[in-house]
């Protein structure tokens, strides 16, 4: 080959080689800090229930927190967490369309059909709507959809119209020990809410969403107080519907603020409004997301405290409270997972008003995807982020990873995804 057709030829391979690196520099600028930030933790999500799938076996046993000595502790397909390991799957499958995720959150799935028939108490949709609902929105697989169908009856099952309100638990004594919750409903059922509407939907059949409204409107109603903070469980006179009692199960005191259950509320009554487009859903749901927001007891990176209101003078638990043992109040990360999620939707419904919450969650999901929250890979049992609590009267969950925290987490980094800033 003459000499000047090598030098053409390098030439030509250098140039190439130059092209090459600059569309690989510039995809890699392309990728922006929130691109980077999802993708981060993605990868961290599936290290990590990789792991989890290399532990739990047993498609009896569901994921839900871990034992005193860091393993992962299971519960069944009666219990309300049931649904969100497998939800967690579907979200990983949903991000990264790798099939191992698909088959993983099949199997798991599918462990739970016969929780359709669960009439014991108001989360089916929290444990049907997370697994089968997920599944059937990625795959449309017809069988998810009469599976859900029968979720949504046995829901419906819990109704009782001259209530008006779906009952929560059988009854249950209150902490104070003077009180027989007869017909409890606690904040958290309006999550359970969205299994109803989608049963109107695809039956045609107006009942499910008619009680999931009645539902909805006791809820604004009687949980939501004034300054728009949460009761959690309002107990009513199951013979005229009139509320005898407004107290707490897993929040400081009567009268104070369940992180958590704030959360729910956000989080329901933003879906509500989504299913509805009745805007007293959504001024609601503005309104208890601005008290979350704007609390003076909210920390600098905005996860919450477990309870809005620990140790604040005019609130006196009813249960057995020893602050000496808490020498840091607890944070609930699952709380702060469950608001990030819902002030994602809530803030493309608020037009140019919802930049503020999208901003808001953006802080918040900021916080979630670093230390101490985010779960070093190959920790942490497996689990994505740690530091939420359960429920503290109980002395049960404190400072443990959650399964949905995890979840909710996922959906957060989901919904970032899909929406400009």
């Amino acid at each position: 080959m003459k000499l000047s057709n090598l030098i053409k030829k390098k030439q030509q391979v250098l140039l190439a080689s130059a092209l090459a690196l600059s569309v690989c520099s510039s995809s890699f600028l392309w990728f922006s800090p929130k691109t980077e930030l999802i993708g981060k933790d993605f990868a961290v999500a599936e290290k990590q229930y990789t792991q989890m799938l290399t532990t739990a076996k047993d498609l009896k046993l569901f994921p839900r927190t871990t034992n005193p000595d860091g393993s992962v502790k299971y519960t069944d397909v009666h219990d309300w967490t049931g649904g969100f390991f497998p939800g967690g799957l579907w979200y990983l499958y949903e991000y990264t369309g790798d099939a191992k995720w698909k088959a993983a959150a099949e199997q798991w799935t599918a462990a739970l059909e016969e929780g359709k028939y669960n009439t014991v108490h108001h989360d089916v949709g929290f444990v049907m709507y997370c697994s089968y609902g997920n599944g059937l929105r990625l795959t449309n697989n017809p069988a998810y959809k009469d599976i859900l169908i029968q979720s949504a009856a046995s829901l419906c099952s819990r109704y009782d119209a001259k209530v008006g309100s779906i009952k929560s638990w059988n009854p249950k004594m209150s902490w104070d020990k003077k009180t027989m919750w007869k017909y409890p409903v606690i904040i958290d059922n309006m999550m359970n809410l969205e299994l109803l509407f989608y049963a109107s939907k695809v039956t045609g059949n107006p009942k499910y969403k008619d009680i999931a409204v009645s539902h909805a409107l006791n809820a604004m109603r009687d949980h939501v107080r004034k300054d728009y903070s949460s009761y959690h469980v309002i107990n009513y006179d199951a013979q005229t519907g009139k509320v005898l009692n407004s107290q707490t199960n897993q929040g400081y005191s009567d009268n104070s603020t369940w992180a958590r259950g704030q959360a729910w509320g956000i989080y329901g009554f933003t879906m509500v409004y989504r299913e509805t487009k009745d805007k007293r859903f959504l001024e609601t749901a503005r309104k208890m997301a601005d008290f979350y927001l704007k609390n003076s007891n909210l920390p600098k990176d905005k996860i919450p405290y477990w309870d809005f209101n620990v140790n604040q003078k005019g609130y006196q638990p009813d249960w057995n409270y020893d602050a000496s043992k808490f020498a840091v109040v607890p944070r609930d990360v699952s709380a702060a997972s469950v608001a990030t999620s819902a002030l994602f939707e809530l803030s493309t419904y608020l037009g140019k008003d919802g930049k503020t919450y999208y901003q808001q969650a953006e802080q918040m999901i900021n916080s979630l995807s670093k230390a101490p929250y985010l779960a070093e890979p190959g920790t942490n049992a497996g689990f994505i982020l740690k530091h939420s609590v359960g429920s503290i009267p109980h002395t049960s969950e404190i400072d443990v990873p959650l399964v949905y925290a995890d979840y909710y987490f996922l959906e957060a980094l989901l919904r970032y995804k899909k929406l400009k800033g």
